[in-house]
């Protein structure tokens, strides 16, 4: 069994810790973690459809939208809160596909099955 990594992102479309957060996101992949990515708080905007399309929050690193398709493509996991989703008006119809609607308890899984843990 892979190891597992959790990583809780809570920081928006205009904050560069959201571009170390999806770098390490596929680092760990590449390191052969299963990993995964819970959307909370401003977050959640990066999950809404075209919201990647346009932030590039470090020169040094690919655009945030290559990041979150290559992470996709090489099996992580995103997970959204659904209180934080809602109280930004998005529905799972306004979210990219492969989203996960579950809250806390979902995420809690991984931990109850020896997740570390990250947060930005």
């Amino acid at each position: 069994m892979a190891q597992k990594l959790v990583i809780v992102l809570s920081r928006g479309l205009d904050d560069e810790r959201s571009s170390v957060a999806w770098s390490i996101a596929n680092a760990g992949l590449a390191s052969g973690f299963e990993v995964l990515v819970f959307f909370v708080a401003s977050g959640a905007d990066w999950l809404r459809k075209g919201a990647a399309d346009m932030p590039h929050l470090n020169a040094a690193d690919p655009p945030i939208g290559e990041f979150m398709s290559n992470f996709v493509a090489n099996g992580g996991t995103l997970q959204v809160c659904p209180p934080c989703a809602k109280v930004r008006g998005y529905t799972e119809e306004d979210l990219i596909d492969g989203v996960i609607w579950a809250g806390a308890p979902a995420m809690l899984e991984w931990v109850k099955d020896g997740a570390e843990i990250l947060s930005f």
